[in-house]
This record gives structure tokens, C-alpha cells and sequence, in this order.
């Protein structure tokens, strides 16, 4: 079987890596390149940059953000999300090093700007984000642009299957709280094909576990908790059940 991966996500906000807890506070870490490279260096299967603060106040990508990590040499792939509002923004973000996109705004009402990068640069480059919550079995999408609501229906998934590769939730009310993700969330989104990738409140490895043993799942992504302490997604890796992921690795990078 193909093997699920365990996802390293990498939050900035003004260029800085932070904890962000319930999309309301936020903590700093330091600098995203330093967080990136533990990343790659312990075993993630893919690192992804979400860069916060780029698509609310109109900026863009994090160009610059994007050329330092290019330059790491890194051997993970490298997904990057934030600011991509127009083909351009996406084939630029591709040209300068980033494996995949990740793409929010342009779920809501920019179809077509999608449906353009993903004949460019093929739907499997593409990763849809959608931060929502689960009440009485309905979901709830947030726009955070304008701190508004969506009632998700099927046809809006039935849209999407045709324009990316995967659909990474986000339990936006409990991130960055321990042992919080709504696993209601999950039963929500059946029936969709689009292959999902959980984030959020996402800490404890039976859960973790009960996620990657769902077929509907390809991933599961884990951030504020992966900087707890050292070594911490070798360490999820070592006690996750090995049927559904690679088993965890150390590479000692020498650059002589």
C-alpha cells in the first residue's frame, strides 16, 4: 500500500515562524528557516509554509521567504501557501523553489484562477485549505478575510475534486489547543473524493493513528506541538502504527 505522510506545517506571520492557538493569539517561535531545517532533517514527508498574514493585507507571496528555503538545499518537499492571488503568484512560487501551493482565497470565488494554474502546473501540485468547524453534522467554512461563515455544500467539494490533488482542514476553533481536533470534522466531509489532510489541536498518536487508518485521509499535518520539544516528529513516527507511514530517519547533512 502507499505509504500516508506525516506533515511538518510551518506558520509566519510578518516573516517570523509562530504559534498560532484558535486563530486569535499568536506566539513567536523565530525564524521559519531554522524550523524548516529541523523538519527536514527529522523525518517529515513534506514541510508546508502557510504564511498568514499575505492574502488579508494584500501582499502576496513571501517571495524572499520563499528563495531562503529554496537555498537550504532541502530533501523534504516544499509546499508553500499565503498571498497567491493570480497565476502568476503561482507559477512564480513554483519557479523559486516550492514543490506544491497551497491555496485558500482562491477556494471561494476564483475558480477560474484555479482552474488556469492547475493547467499549468498540474492538479497534483495543488492543496486546497478550508478552515471550518463541524455543528449538528453540518461544516462551517470560515473566510478569515472577513471573519465570515459559509455553509459548505457538496457541490462546492464536487467543484474542487476537479482542481486540486487534496484538501487540507483545518479545526480552525481548536488549533494550537492539546488533544482538541474535532474528529466530528471528518464524518462531515463524507462523502467527498478529494483526499483530506487534517490539521489542528492534532498531538495525541491514537488519534493521530485513528486519522491515517481512514481512507479518506492522505496525510495528517501537525504544527505548534512539533516544537515542544526536540526531535518530536521522530519521535510521533517511532510510535505511530508503521503500517501507514515511513518509519522515522536522521540524515546528518555535510556540506563539504
Amino acid at each position: 500500500m502507499l505509504k500516508k505522510r506525516l506533515v511538518g506545517v510551518v506558520i509566519v506571520k510578518n516573516g517570523w515562524a509562530i504559534q498560532s492557538i484558535g486563530y486569535k493569539r499568536y506566539l513567536p517561535l523565530g525564524k521559519p528557516e531554522c524550523i524548516v531545517e529541523n523538519l527536514d532533517r527529522w523525518g517529515a514527508d513534506e514541510i508546508i509554509i502557510l504564511s498568514i498574514d499575505r492574502t488579508k493585507n494584500a501582499l502576496g507571496p513571501d517571495f524572499s521567504l520563499i528563495k531562503k528555503l529554496s537555498s537550504l538545499c532541502l530533501e523534504t518537499p516544499l509546499i508553500y501557501g499565503g498571498g497567491i492571488a493570480s497565476i502568476d503568484d503561482g507559477l512564480k512560487v513554483i519557479k523559486l523553489g516550492a514543490d506544491r501551493i497551497c491555496v485558500d482565497s482562491l477556494l471561494h470565488n476564483s475558480h477560474h484562477v484555479l482552474k488556469k494554474l492547475s493547467q499549468n502546473l498540474g492538479q497534483q501540485a495543488i492543496i486546497g485549505v478550508m478552515p471550518v468547524s463541524c455543528d449538528n453534522n453540518l461544516i462551517e467554512w470560515l473566510d478569515y478575510r472577513n471573519n465570515t461563515s459559509l455553509r459548505l455544500k457538496e457541490y462546492h467539494l464536487n467543484e474542487l475534486s476537479q482542481l486540486i490533488s487534496e484538501l487540507m482542514i483545518i479545526d480552525w476553533a481548536n488549533e494550537g489547543y492539546p488533544s482538541s481536533f474535532n474528529m466530528d470534522i471528518i464524518s462531515c466531509f463524507y462523502p467527498t473524493t478529494i483526499p483530506l489532510i487534517p490539521f489542528g489541536g492534532l498531538n495525541e498518536v491514537n488519534k493521530i493513528d485513528k486519522l491515517l487508518a481512514d481512507k479518506k485521509i492522505s496525510a495528517v499535518a501537525l504544527g505548534n506541538f512539533l516544537n515542544y520539544k526536540e526531535h518530536s516528529l521522530q519521535r510521533y513516527k517511532k510510535e505511530l502504527n508503521k503500517t501507514y507511514i515511513r518509519t522515522p530517519y536522521y540524515v546528518e547533512k555535510s556540506y563539504y
